[in-house]
């Protein structure tokens, strides 16, 4: 069988064959071999040299688009080889095997035109080798194709010509233009014909590449998924493409394409025996219990749990019977993953952390110190750097991203995204791909966003999340990272504004992407609704979750939620053991962040239970790390706090010391409504501006004692009322 030219029989025992595009490129190379050192300068022959190694790894592409890329080079020469072309296609049969016997002239001499061993001599030997072979009715047909090549780019080169000249006499050429461009590359997909090995090779690897490194620059899942279609189809036993078809197939979330085509790799790897040339006799099992391995990671990233537990299991027993240790490892990892639907997650995790340490294999630390959790990623590094690993390396600094925020540092946070970001990859990537596309990057990024969003500088937030979305779009892998940050900062934002319809419905997004973070929401807005009763017993029920699922960070912010209902209902006695319990775990895990806004509360507390000087000395303990490293809503809350306990503790001072106090009082206001304002914070302005009228009055400052209660009745009038005190409030 043959079409465009191409013998598709014994497709695996050919590494190369003859097409009319193959002849059009050895018809460049017979001319750049004629054409002498002075006929084309040193800057053109630089130009065609990087040209010839895409022109012979990739895939065919039309006769007018190779005529474009050697007029970019040399336009002498791409009159010379249309020409050529124009005369062997015009001409008769015997020009083309006139010229394939010329061909081998190219080796004879002393110092002959190409080298045999060379990459443009490989080719040569392999396409005239290809043409011996051919019978007579297939050299027929492929001369009958190599004019129907030929007549397909001239008629392409015409039209293109006709395109240009209506678009420069509407002058709206431009964008004909970049539509022309992009029909041409479509036509090149789908006229290439059937790849050659070298071509499939060179294909898959790129196209891999692209999706890990600039998914927006691969081809589109339809196209990608039409040319592995054709490619399988003479060539069904080629492992690569399957396993190509399967990263395709996840970024459309197909489950059942993923998951077939991701068995057919394995089945392929094992027939092919490429494992056991590579593994010994090891290679049939280990190609085995990593194909289950795989599977499970497949089915958990869909969210199939069971499936990926059975899947689990197989793989555990046949690494177990080969005693694979390293394999038994990561499906360990694997196990706490689905583990955490579990209560014994945690047993499984330090399970994990020692197995990882006595086969040498880095990771993750729980419950250590800052310095000892960083020294661990440090020797990591080392590894990583020694050998070159990016991937590993981009990963641990993500880590360090999260971990900082985790402590609190948004500072050093900050400092890792922003190094992440700028450093450039070692791996060698195309002219024009982005960096790295990783799930790191993604990370970094909404680390970044939400970094940024916290001090206020929302129009910053908000083109890191432009970016996000164009380099991660919605169809991607990763996607889910930056809807959640985003989703997350939108429902911030509504509650400092007062919009609470607007933060509810934002609740069913979260718990679309997080069910923990949006149960959490949903309490959040139920408690600014005054539906206490409702949030206590969502928040008792999250609180027992993360108990048992060790979700530490999410049960110390529900806890001082709890801690926020109880003083809020006029019971803060009730809520010291709580804010105890929840400064306990701060301290124990060290999160600085938690453990301050814990102290916080712990001072409100007593404020309330009316002892106002022990909450000032212990806002002295959270106030120097808030102002240092915290959101610009907590400084503003701090600064409040400390306003209101200096008020306070003013009242059995003499009139001289109280207005001094008092003064102070208003200055710390002052500070703390510019915070609350970069974050919009309207319902903690208008108690500011309350209390700063109050004092005012106390002061005999009538002015601005009027200024600030005409602002409190406008902000009062536009939000809703709470129906508490403001002293109770936070």
């Amino acid at each position: 069988m043959m079409t465009n030219g191409v013998v598709h029989a014994n497709v695996f025992g050919i590494k190369d064959w003859v097409t009319p595009y193959k002849i059009a490129v050895l018809v460049l190379l017979n001319e750049m071999g004629r054409t002498g050192e002075g006929a084309v300068s040193l800057t053109e022959r630089r130009r065609l040299n990087q040209l010839l190694l895409p022109l012979l790894q990739g895939p065919d592409i039309t006769l007018s688009k190779l005529y474009k890329l050697i007029e970019e080079s040399c336009p002498q020469l791409a009159n010379s080889v249309q020409i050529r072309i124009k005369l062997m296609a015009e001409g008769e049969l015997k020009d083309m095997e006139q010229f394939f016997d010329d061909l081998s002239d190219s080796f004879s001499g002393t110092e002959p035109e190409v080298h045999k061993t060379s990459v443009v001599g490989l080719f040569l030997r392999h396409m005239i080798l290809a043409y011996s072979k051919l019978s007579f009715s297939q050299v027929f047909k492929l001369y009958t194709a190599l004019q129907q090549y030929f007549q397909d780019g001239e008629k392409k080169t015409a039209h293109d010509t006709d395109m240009e000249l209506t678009s420069r006499e509407e002058g709206d050429g431009k964008l004909e233009k970049e539509d022309l461009d992009v029909s041409v590359r479509e036509e090149e997909v789908s006229c290439s014909g059937p790849l050659s090995q070298k071509q499939a090779e060179v294909f898959l690897s790129q196209q891999a590449s692209l999706l890990k490194n600039d998914e927006t620059r691969a081809l589109s899942p339809a196209s990608l998924q039409k040319e592995l279609n054709n490619l399988l189809k003479f060539n069904p036993d080629f492992a690569e493409a399957h396993y190509l078809s399967y990263l395709n197939n996840l970024r459309v979330q197909d489950v059942f394409s993923s998951t077939h085509s991701l068995l057919h790799y394995f089945d392929r790897l094992i027939l092919t025996g490429a494992e056991s040339k590579s593994n010994g006799e090891e290679g049939y099992g280990r190609s085995l219990r990593y194909a289950a391995l795989n599977l499970a990671a497949l089915h958990c990233r869909f969210g199939h749990y069971q499936q990926a537990e059975l899947a689990l299991q197989e793989a555990i027993r046949i690494a177990q019977e080969s005693n694979d240790h390293v394999c038994l490892q990561h499906c360990l990892s694997w196990l706490y993953v689905l583990g955490q639907k579990r209560s014994d997650s945690y047993v499984l995790l330090e399970h994990s952390v020692k197995k990882a340490v006595h086969f040498g294999l880095p990771r993750a630390f729980a419950g250590k110190t800052a310095n000892k959790l960083m020294d661990a990623l440090k020797d990591s590094d080392l590894l990583h750097w020694k050998h070159s690993l990016s991937e590993l390396i981009d990963i641990s600094i993500a880590q360090k991203t999260a971990i900082w925020r985790l402590y609190g540092r948004s500072t050093m946070a900050l400092q890792q995204a922003q190094m992440l970001l700028s450093m450039n990859s070692l791996e060698a990537l195309p002219a024009g791909v982005q960096q790295n596309n990783t799930e790191s990057f993604a990370v970094a990024l909404c680390h970044l966003t939400e970094l940024h969003a916290e001090q206020g500088c929302f129009a910053a937030a908000s083109e890191v999340l432009k970016h996000l979305k164009d380099r991660f779009p919605p169809n991607s892998q990763h996607a889910q990272l930056w809807m959640l940050c985003d989703q997350k900062i939108q429902f911030d934002r509504a509650i400092n504004d007062g919009k609470y319809h607007l933060a509810d419905s934002l609740v069913a997004g979260i718990t679309a992407l997080n069910s923990t973070e949006g149960v959490y929401r949903k309490a959040v807005v139920l408690q600014a609704q005054n539906q206490m009763s409702k949030a206590h017993r969502l928040l008792q029920q999250l609180l027992v979750h993360c108990q048992r699922m060790n979700n530490t960070e999410m049960e110390i912010s529900v806890l001082l939620s709890v801690a926020q209902l109880y003083w809020r209902s006029s019971s803060p006695t009730i809520a010291l053991p709580v804010l105890l319990q929840a400064l306990a775990l701060s301290k124990e895990y060290r999160l600085q962040n938690l453990a301050s806004e814990t102290v916080l509360n712990l001072a409100f507390a007593q404020l309330i239970l009316g002892i106002p000087e022990q909450a000032l000395s212990l806002l002295h303990m959270a106030i120097e790390p808030i102002l240092a490293d915290g959101a610009v809503l907590d400084k503003g809350r701090a600064l409040f706090l400390v306003a209101k306990c200096q008020v306070a503790s003013a009242a059995s001072y003499d009139p001289p010391k109280k207005a001094e106090a008092l003064e102070a009082a208003i200055e710390n206001l002052h500070e703390a409504k510019s915070y609350f304002a970069k974050v919009d914070c309207k319902e903690q302005i208008r108690d500011v501006v309350y209390f700063q009228a109050r004092l005012y009055h106390a002061l005999g400052k009538t002015p601005e004692r009027n200024r600030c209660a005409m602002l409190f009745r406008q902000l009062h009038q536009e939000l809703p009322s709470r129906g508490v005190p403001l002293i109770n409030h936070l």
